[in-house]
């Protein structure tokens, strides 16, 4: 879904007032527009995502009764636009300053001391989409690298349904990076809530313990995460299969992107040797 696109859905989903001057604020996954004192996410026209919606708009009602700082829909049901599901949002303050780890951490804490919602949330699939993204990447990939992510997605999806916990399960983000948290006047509050599922929490913080070792976090901003989150998951003896499966999809869903980007190919390149070579000195970039 292109700009353009997301644009007329918005046109036809009978807001009130002008939505010409509506700013675009990221496309991706969803196109996220501002309008006045909303924020509106306009996502794909794929029948399973309206289901999605619904569930990210009552994960944001039970953070909201939780007192669990984020951001509040405005609408408590989506609207489906030409099969593009529609949420609204109050707009958050402008951020005061760019958001760190240890705010993360600091909403983390406050997530995982919940206990389970009324209704169901999914379980954290992070291996899911490693499939769809292979195929997507098609003849752009060397087929050995496909098979190769295919063999390490088996593996590694055995050894984490093998895993004893540390921490009790239950709800968690399912994103945790500080690019999902807005430090407004009042603090830090997390502004993207549609990946929350129930699974091993510990899922949440090998994202921070890969960013250091693999995309460039320093150790400081790393540790400041452990400070204020209270315990450091490389400690587990489950970190390393949980954080093998994150680079395994994070290879893949670069992979998606390699016919039509060469930098994506580079990419996925590096991070296929790297993994090959058994060299986690590597440094991996963000896509």
């Amino acid at each position: 879904m292109d700009e353009a696109r997301a644009r007329e859905v918005l046109d036809a989903a009978g807001l009130p007032g002008p939505v010409a001057g509506a700013k675009l604020l990221a496309l991706g996954e969803n196109a996220v527009f501002a309008l006045d004192d909303l924020v509106v996410k306009v996502g794909r026209a794929a029948p399973e995502l309206l289901d999605r919606a619904r569930r990210e708009l009552a994960v944001a009602d039970w953070l909201e009764r939780a007192d669990v700082p984020a951001v509040r829909a405005a609408e408590s049901s989506p609207l489906l636009v030409d099969g593009h599901p529609v949420t609204l949002w109050h707009r958050l303050p402008e951020a005061a300053r760019p958001a760190e780890p240890r705010d993360l951490a600091l909403l983390l804490r406050q997530v995982h001391a919940l206990e389970s919602p009324s209704f169901a949330l999914p379980r954290r699939e992070l291996l899911g989409g490693v499939e769809r993204w292979l195929r997507l990447a098609g003849d752009a990939i060397d087929p050995g690298d496909a098979d190769y992510l295919r063999e390490r997605r088996d593996g590694f999806a055995a050894a984490a349904a093998a895993l004893t916990p540390r921490l009790a399960p239950g709800p968690l983000h399912g994103d945790a990076l500080p690019r999902n948290v807005l430090v407004g006047p009042e603090g830090p509050a997390l502004v993207d809530l549609e990946t929350f599922s129930s699974d091993l929490r510990e899922h949440d913080l090998v994202v921070m313990a890969l960013s250091r070792d693999r995309y460039g976090l320093s150790p400081e901003a790393y540790d400041g995460f452990v400070s204020e989150y209270g315990w450091d998951v490389r400690e587990w003896e489950g970190c390393a299969v949980l954080r093998g499966a994150r680079e395994t999809a994070s290879c893949a869903w670069v992979a998606q992107h390699a016919p039509s980007n060469p930098k994506a190919l580079t990419e996925f390149r590096r991070r296929v040797a790297s993994l090959r070579d058994g060299d986690v000195t590597v440094r991996w970039y963000p896509f």
